[in-house]
């Protein structure tokens, strides 16, 4: 079966791992450009934006939180989070006192010291108080968002025990509705992302789910062949699981925080599963490991975060639609 892949893919690919079963039926043959319905693509947005998000946000990996204050921007407020023995604290990121941005201060036996005046705040003090927090091992959750249903934990598909973890973060001039937006597009992707996909065939889509076969590039010609599914579990979340091939159960987790309105946070978490000999040890190389999944996620990041924005323009009106016409179904 010849697939519409982008010239620059087309060459000889050697599929590394699992063989996978040839698909019944065969995919549709149109190209990505018909395939990718704006319509549609429109239509699971819009699916994915009437979910609820429980008022939670995502604001790192975990780790990332340290007994050092670090300031978070969210829905157009600051926050302060630092890392106690009891585990991880959110709050207001203005000393109740006089207004000093805590996130200049430091950390004294658990406590948050203003770095004006020395006001050490620990628990709640009057409207400054501790916000609810979840830390689930790999990120770190916080309920800040106060106009939604809120939820007493966020709204997470459930993991399998994972071997290597990777985090990313990072900033985009839109809102997070453009990032889920742009992994409902999954055919874009062998066509923009050619160094990391050799080759991406949607097999089956819903506003609920798409599903699709996609090879990854290892190293060069070197691929490995898998099936996934795409879903939206959130209004800004959408997480990409392995159905098939290397690594089923392995999910990357992709998360968009409202900094202020058209502009967002990017948190993406790739959990790797494998069921190899080798995988027992690959906790043991987890720092080495991490860099480069980290810096994979980060490039394809890059240019997702152009598309996102790119989309934000248009459906803010900064740039005339003039000339796009919406392909029939």
């Amino acid at each position: 079966m010849k697939l519409p892949f982008p010239r620059r893919a087309e060459r000889a690919l050697w599929l590394m791992g699992q063989k996978l079963p040839r698909l019944e039926p065969e995919p549709r043959s149109e190209p990505d450009w018909i395939q990718a319905n704006p319509r549609f693509i429109e239509r699971a947005s819009a699916h994915a934006q009437a979910k609820e998000g429980g008022g939670w946000v995502v604001l790192d990996a975990s780790r990332r939180i340290t007994d050092e204050p670090r300031r978070f921007d969210v829905d157009g407020r600051e926050w302060v989070a630092w890392r106690t023995e009891s585990g991880v604290r959110v709050a207001s990121n203005t000393c109740p006192h006089m207004g000093a941005r805590l996130s200049d201060g430091h950390c004294k036996d658990d406590k948050l010291v203003c770095p004006w005046h020395g006001l050490a705040l620990g628990e709640s003090r009057g409207e400054w108080r501790i916000q609810p927090v979840h830390d689930d091992g790999v990120l770190l959750w916080a309920r800040l968002l106060e106009d939604e249903v809120l939820t007493e934990r966020p709204i997470q598909v459930a993991r399998v025990p994972h071997v290597l973890e990777g985090t990313i973060r990072q900033e985009a001039r839109c809102d997070p509705e453009d990032i889920v937006a742009n992994r409902l597009d999954p055919w874009h992707g062998a066509h923009y992302h050619p160094h990391s996909f050799a080759r991406l065939v949607v097999t089956d889509v819903s506003e609920d789910a798409i599903a699709l076969r996609v090879a990854y590039r290892a190293f060069g010609a070197l691929a490995v062949e898998v099936d996934c599914t795409f879903h939206a579990p959130t209004r800004r979340s959408i997480v990409m699981t392995i159905t098939g091939g290397e690594g089923v159960g392995s999910v990357v987790e992709t998360h968009a925080s409202p900094i202020h309105p058209g502009r967002c946070a990017v948190i993406e978490t790739t959990l790797a599963c494998s069921e190899r000999p080798f995988a027992q040890h690959a906790t043991r190389v987890a720092g080495l490991v991490r860099p480069f999944l980290e810096r994979r996620a980060g490039r394809l990041w890059v240019e997702d975060i152009a598309y996102a924005e790119r989309r934000h323009e248009l459906r803010r009106g900064r740039e005339p639609r003039r000339g796009l016409q919406l392909v029939s179904e």
